[in-house]
């Protein structure tokens, strides 16, 4: 493995292949068996050989196979938890800082010497424009040349640079300088990811779409997302449009800017937002302002089944700012413990209606103006620790660890009277010994007005998945997600739904279908799912075979939630995915649906793209109320 030689546009020197290496440290023993890589690696060397004697078939091999799981045993890719390995140059001095950026094919920051394996990837190589070296530098790195290296900033960033939408990975290696004892130089490694994705779609000449999405405009790391449709018969609206410009880390400050316009049949909406996060555990700062103008005609299913469609206009404006203290830990067992931070917050939202349909106090009561105030303390510990084939198919996973506890209090001026609000969560996640992982979280609140409950939510979610298992197919973890919501004294008409009209597994918030009577103010929602990361490589996407069951049960308040219904999906399916690819995940899946009401086709089959999926956090941020939802 190495570092090889650098580009004509990256300001950066060879590093011998005996020089440091950011993951040589002490790890666990690799998930892998050996004896299956090496029986792996022999069925491959023959299959090349043989498909090698002829051209056509060369060429044929190189365009479809790589040989993904060798690939990452032979290059050292991360497979368990390790230790900080920054750790042992902390307190010298950072010298030089070298960008290093690779192409979005081929290559690896594990191993910068591999090439692209096919025309296809030189060709996508060559018509893809970097991350630029200078913005990279100026609004990514949290450190600089003079600093005392600080092994937890080194960390974070490598974590903060893997889960921006533009790089695929980011690696950052520690080298000592030659003949010094004081000074070391910084290698900074990213792999972009492929940004500029068509979108679009067509019916007839009379119908279709057009649009495209460009995460990495021009190298500087803007996103611009646009789609334009048409559609000459609809009466009401013959042409859409909507579009999204967003600047983020603007400069030195971690500041992101995003605006919309949307101007659609049944939504149109201004919209400007200027943010920044809690982007780790040692933020000090973070807030944010938001305000937009919104048209939008609203789809209402009342209790009798009817559906409504409620035209609404209002502004909505939001501001909050955060602080953070460091408690309870010093620097030197911050890795073991995690990163204790109290966090203070205000928040301030208001609502001011146009038009909607009448408010009284027993009916559209969603729809009052409210100018609500919330305060936030909150306790956060989180640290992080590298895995893989969990929501990703190879890339590094960065896995929060940690707890949080925050309880949040206010008041709303509300149109039908003030009212107070308060509420508490509480979440913990972490890897059980040699188990895998779980993650809980329970959440309280509501609001209080005549010393009677409105709006109120009790919510309790866990989340696991297993350790990696070895198998002579390929890698297999198995997933359980289980949501429970009940809702307390919520307005008539707002409920809560089963409804999804795509994914399965954890991959959706139901069940897998889409159903107006799959609603209640109540709901238990448990999806399973089995994956298993195959070792297909089909020009460079990567294959996962799936299985699921989705149970959901579901009840308004008159009715217990336990004697209603299971209502039931099962299913199988692949999914492809080139992680180099700003696209989602593409999904096949044949689904069963045996007893959803008024449902004539208990069969589906579907073919759909499948956003990648978050760690749960313990990051706190804004203050907000409990969702329902």
């Amino acid at each position: 493995m190495g570092i090889g030689a650098y580009g004509q546009n990256d300001s950066t020197r060879y590093v011998s292949k005996k020089t440091n290496d950011s993951l040589a440290t002490k790890i666990s023993p690799a998930i892998i068996d050996t004896a299956l890589i090496q029986r792996d690696s022999l069925f491959y060397n023959r299959l090349k050989a043989k498909m090698y004697k002829h051209r056509m078939t060369r060429q044929l091999y190189d365009l479809i196979f790589q040989d993904v799981y060798n690939s990452q045993a032979r290059t050292g890719e991360v497979s368990q938890i390790e230790v900080n390995p920054f750790k042992p140059f902390e307190g010298r001095i950072i010298g030089d800082i070298y960008i290093r950026r690779l192409g979005v094919f081929g290559q690896s920051v594990y191993d910068t010497l591999r090439q692209p394996g096919n025309w296809v990837e030189r060709t996508g190589n060559r018509l893809h424009t970097n991350t630029r070296e200078n913005i990279i530098r100026r609004s990514y790195l949290l450190f600089k040349e003079g600093d005392a290296l600080d092994p937890t900033i080194l960390r974070d960033n490598e974590r903060l640079l893997r889960t921006t939408s533009i790089f695929h990975d980011a690696r950052i290696l520690v080298l000592p300088r030659p003949g010094s004892r004081q000074f070391v130089d910084v290698y900074v490694i990213t792999q972009d990811v492929w940004s500029l994705l068509p979108t679009g779609g067509v019916g007839s000449l009379n119908q279709f779409s057009l649009g495209f999405e460009q995460n990495n405009f021009r190298g500087l790391g803007h996103q611009l997302h646009a789609q334009v449709a048409y559609s000459g018969a609809d009466p009401r609206q013959k042409i859409e449009y909507q579009g999204r410009y967003t600047v983020p880390f603007i400069g030195k400050t971690f500041l992101t800017a995003q605006a919309d316009f949307i101007y659609l049949r049944d939504l149109k909406q201004i919209a400007f937002r200027l943010y920044r996060p809690f982007l780790t555990p040692d933020t000090k700062y973070a807030g944010s302002i938001e305000v937009n103008h919104t048209r939008v005609n609203n789809r209402l299913v009342a209790r009798n089944d009817s559906v409504l469609l409620v035209p609404l206009s209002y502004n909505y404006s939001d501001i909050w700012i955060g602080r953070s203290f460091r408690i309870f830990y010093s620097p030197n067992d911050a890795e073991g413990k995690g990163r204790s931070r109290l966090v203070l917050a205000i928040r301030n939202t208001n609502y001011e209606y146009f038009e909607r349909p009448t408010v009284t106090a027993d009916t559209n009561q969603l729809y009052q103006d409210s100018r609500t105030t919330l305060f936030t303390i909150g306790y956060s510990r989180r640290k992080y620790v590298r895995d893989v084939l969990i929501y990703g198919f190879g890339r590094t996973e960065d896995v929060p660890v940690g707890e949080a506890i925050s309880v949040v209090v206010g008041f709303d001026n509300a149109e039908l009277g003030p009212r107070k609000y308060a509420g508490l969560n509480f979440s913990q996640g972490k890897y059980l010994n040699k188990s895998g992982y779980l993650y809980a979280l329970a959440s309280l609140g509501g609001y209080t007005r005549n010393q009677r409950i409105e709006q109120g939510v009790l919510s309790l979610e866990g989340n696991y998945f297993s350790p990696l298992m070895t198998t002579k197919w390929g890698n297999m973890r198995h997933f359980f997600n289980s949501r429970f919501t009940v809702g307390i004294d919520r307005f008539d008409n707002e409920y809560i739904t089963l409804n999804s009209s795509s994914g399965s597994g954890i991959n959706t918030d139901g069940i897998g279908i889409n159903n107006d009577a799959l609603r209640g103010t109540n709901r238990w929602l448990i999806n399973y799912e089995n994956i298993l990361f195959s070792k297909l490589n089909l020009i460079g996407f990567r294959v996962a075979f799936i299985s699921f069951a989705n149970l959901g049960l579901v009840s308004f308040q008159d009715r217990s939630l336990l004697r209603g219904p299971i209502y039931q999906g099962y299913g199988i399916g692949f999914r492809l995915r080139n992680e180099n690819l700003t696209f989602n995940s593409f999904q096949i899946r044949l689904a069963y649906y045996p007893n959803i009401p008024n449902n004539a086709y208990p069969f589906r089959f579907a073919f759909e793209g499948i956003p990648v999926l978050r760690f749960r956090d313990f990051d706190l941020s804004a203050p907000q109320l409990i969702p329902y939802r």
